[in-house]
Parts: C-alpha cells; sequence; structure tokens
C-alpha cells in the first residue's frame, strides 16, 4: 500500500477487538485464563504504527466485539459462542464498560465502532464512518487473525479498500491458525509486518 508520509489523511490503523475483556487479566478471557501470548504482545508491537499514523495525520478506528444486552441486562449470545466461551456473562463486551474497551497502550481511538459478528462491517457504521471520514486505505491489525480480522479484511476487500494486514499486528489462539489465514489473505490484500509499515510510512 502506498501512503504519503506527510499526509496519511485518507488511511486508518483499522485495530480489530483489542479490548480490556479480551486481553486484560480483569477482563472477561483473563479471570477464565484463556490467554495467549501471541496475543498479549500485539498492543505494543502495534504501539508505534498507531504513533506514526497519528503523526502523519492518519486515523486510529478502533472495533469493539460488543454483546448487546437484552431483558434485565442479560447479553444476546449467539449459540456457537455461548458453546465455544461459556464463563462469558452479564456485563462482559458491554458498551460503556471498561471491560469493553480499547486497551490503554492504543488510547486514543478516533473512530469506535461496536462490532457483534466476525466481520466489522457487518450491521455496523464502519463503512458510513470510513468514507465520511475520507479513508480509502487500511492497515488492519488486531485478534483473531482467523476469525473477526479474516472476515473484516474481506468485507473491506468486497467494498474496494485499499488494505494492508499487519501479519505480526495479528495474533490467533494457535500458531497455525494465524499463519493459514495469513496466507489465505496474502491473496486478496497487501501484506507486511509492523517494522515494514513504519519503513513505508516514511
Amino acid at each position: 500500500m502506498a501512503t504519503n508520509e506527510c499526509n496519511l489523511s485518507d488511511t486508518a490503523l483499522l485495530i480489530v477487538d483489542l479490548q480490556n475483556d479480551f486481553l486484560h487479566a480483569d477482563g472477561a478471557y483473563g479471570r477464565a485464563g484463556q490467554t495467549s501470548d501471541a496475543i498479549a504482545a500485539l498492543p505494543a508491537r502495534v504501539k508505534p504504527v498507531a504513533e506514526k499514523i497519528r503523526k502523519a495525520g492518519g486515523w486510529i478506528a478502533s472495533t469493539q466485539f460488543t454483546l448487546v444486552a437484552g431483558r434485565n441486562g442479560e447479553p444476546f449470545i449467539s449459540p456457537h459462542l455461548k458453546k465455544l466461551r461459556p464463563f462469558l456473562q452479564q456485563g462482559d463486551f458491554c458498551p460503556g464498560e471498561w471491560g469493553h474497551q480499547l486497551v490503554d497502550t492504543l488510547q486514543p481511538a478516533d473512530l469506535v465502532i461496536e462490532k457483534v459478528a466476525y466481520s466489522a462491517f457487518y450491521q455496523s457504521r464502519l463503512e458510513f464512518v470510513l468514507n465520511k471520514a475520507g479513508i480509502s486505505k487500511l492497515m488492519v491489525c488486531g485478534i483473531v487473525t482467523n476469525g473477526g480480522v479474516a472476515s473484516t479484511v474481506r468485507g473491506a476487500h468486497v467494498l474496494d479498500y485499499d488494505v494492508t494486514v499487519l501479519s505480526d499486528g495479528c495474533a490467533a489462539f494457535s500458531t497455525e491458525a494465524h499463519n493459514a489465514a495469513i496466507a489465505d489473505l496474502n491473496s486478496i490484500v497487501s501484506v507486511s509486518t509492523c517494522a515494514e509499515a513504519l519503513e513505508k510510512i516514511g
């Protein structure tokens, strides 16, 4: 993805689901012992890219996985997710709560989008805000590579955004799943490391 080192106003770092409830020890996944060293390492690795994009006039967009509360505050959880993550409970990934927020290391985000499915484009305002902001180029990072990242990237590709996936700015719960997803995405979008992205930004 070609960038302009003086003005990245048409470019956003799209951060997929790097939230306290996923990453922090006191978050929903941390309390349940669902941790991954590869995932935990992402905020620090991505931070220099975020800082350089901000400095060059680019945007930071953060998608927040969201469990919408229904009657009595009980979250709507899809059956497949409930089976995979039975520990999810009321208050987890709830808008306005600490666990729902982007991790402190990558704050602040210019654009924050609630995300209710794997793809951040599904029934959300993401396409609307990107277009209103004049964003046509995306650098994508986050979790999980074979889930939210892959689905969001494919959605962006269909909508003709110029997409670069930061291969080491993403992670999954297994190295095999991560590598397979990156290999698949390489056939439709650009792939680079965080270091390569920093060099391109200038």
